[in-house]
């Protein structure tokens, strides 16, 4: 079957995209792209050129988009150019060369698709060179407004391509998602060249006299990739001459394998999980009778910013004290009681925060609270409410702060007995949307303060207090 047919088979069984729908194309200028841009040019596919400059070999890389400039006139659609300061890009957010143009890339197909979805990687570069023309009938230096009506962003990722990446997640470490390499389509990137060998590919060009450019960079194996093409692939010929059908064939068992897995892992997490504002509260005694438990846990974890090598760190949170946490750059895990609690990292939007030691101000919904260490003078303790004072040798960090709840009791200021919060509010004279505003502070599973109203008997300060721990509140 011609390369033609197979490409319009391949997008029609994976429902990629249609002849109605205009695509954003990836074009590097190497033989791959140009071959996608003559199948789509060849099966009606109206698209759009999109070329980075990331400025990293010189003037090959102004031949190269001089090159892709002319596929504008060849083929009488848009080019859209930008060019980039890659090295100075990687240098400001410590990333590798290859890395930093990867965000830079997928960053600026985002700008031009207008979407917010899963295009790459997320990055935040700065504003680069954009020209455009259409047709070559604009000039060298127009600009354009790089937001166009275009449906979905298309790569020449072919079928070794896929093998590589496989491989390089396997020896790198990685999950079921990994193994089962690209897909078809996810979100706004389609790759309809999956399906094809490079072989293939280069046969196609060659029947047509499609004129491409080499990247030189692409002869070294400076890079993983390069490196697994030219050195890891040919030694694993040699042992199974096969080999990189018998890779392909897997990733597809590997692509079902994870559907199978994502709908038990659903299932598991439709158990565990209770949404309560922006927080999720999960009860530990159900997580830790889950089998298999470290795959369920990184299944919940991961989307907050956590990574595969916290899992242990949670899993030990099961038999941990109330206040222990473990923290990615968004999020923290708390222990709290019987649950363990995902909870934003800004206290403001928090519902469970966490007070260390050390701590001075400590925003919350309700305003903030403000810690002061300090030695007993004799004058007489401030009796305003916002103002809790505490004898500071019987506070142990770290301190919770939330919500209250029902079942929720103290022993007020005063008082030698128990009485639960529900009845303290009540006796308050608290309307109901007062009584969903009132916070508590805890420690060890004890609620040391109603916060602005009444602090716990037991930590009161006494004639032994010699340092007091003050915590005013600051209402907004």
């Amino acid at each position: 079957m011609q390369l033609l047919q197979q490409f319009r088979d391949y997008i029609t069984a994976h429902r990629l995209f249609t002849v109605q729908q205009q695509l954003l194309l990836a074009v590097s200028g190497g033989v791959d792209s140009v071959v996608l841009c003559e199948l789509c040019k060849q099966a009606g596919y109206p698209f759009v050129i999109a070329h980075c400059n990331f400025g990293l070999r010189g003037e090959e890389s102004m031949r190269d988009e001089q090159f892709v400039r002319s596929l504008g006139h060849k083929y009488d659609v848009q080019v859209l150019v930008k060019q980039f300061d890659t090295r100075a890009y990687a240098a400001a957010h410590k990333l590798s060369v290859q890395e930093a143009a990867r965000e830079l890339r997928y960053s600026w197909f985002r700008e031009v698709l207008g979407r917010s979805g899963e295009v790459g990687k997320s990055g935040s570069p700065e504003a680069g060179d954009l020209k455009s023309e259409i047709g070559g009938r604009r000039s060298e230096g127009s600009t354009h407004d790089s937001r166009l009506t275009t449906h979905y962003l298309a790569t020449a990722h072919h079928a070794d391509d896929n093998i590589e990446t496989m491989l390089m997640h396997f020896f790198r470490g990685t999950g079921v998602h990994g193994l089962r390499g690209m897909l078809p389509k996810q979100d706004v990137v389609v790759r309809p060249l999956l399906f094809a060998r490079k072989s293939e590919l280069l046969q196609f060009a060659e029947q047509h006299q499609l004129m491409w450019v080499e990247d030189s960079s692409n002869a070294t194996d400076k890079y993983s990739r390069n490196y697994f093409r030219h050195q890891v692939i040919p030694m694993l010929q040699q042992v199974y001459p096969a080999v990189e059908n018998n890779l392909l064939d897997n990733l597809q068992r590997f692509a079902d394998t994870e559907v199978l897995y994502q709908q038990a892992v659903q299932r598991h997490l439709k158990k565990l999980l209770t949404i309560r504002g922006n927080e999720v509260h999960i009860p530990v005694l159900k997580l830790r009778n889950i089998t298999p438990l470290q795959a369920v846990v990184y299944e919940v974890i991961h989307q907050y910013g956590f990574t595969a090598a916290q899992v242990k760190e949670v899993i030990n949170l099961l038999d941990s004290e109330t206040g222990k946490y473990v923290q990615s750059t968004t999020h923290r895990i708390i222990r709290n009681r019987n649950w363990l609690i995902i909870a934003p990292q800004q206290h403001a939007e928090a519902a469970t925060i966490i007070v260390e030691q050390g701590e001075g101000e400590i925003p919350f919904a309700n305003g903030k609270l403000v810690l002061q260490t300090m030695h007993r003078k004799k004058e007489t303790l401030p009796g305003d409410k916002t103002i809790g004072c505490f004898d500071a040798n019987a506070i142990r960090f770290p301190l919770i702060l939330r919500r209250w709840k029902q079942g929720d009791y103290f022993y007020p200021l005063g008082m030698p007995k128990k009485k639960k919060v529900a009845r303290f509010l009540v006796d308050q004279k608290l309307s109901m949307t007062d009584k969903e505003n009132v916070w508590v502070l805890e420690m060890d599973k004890k609620i040391i303060w109603i916060v602005g109203m009444r602090i716990d008997n037991r930590f009161k300060v006494t004639d032994a207090t010699r340092t007091l721990l003050q915590i005013n509140l600051v209402q907004v």
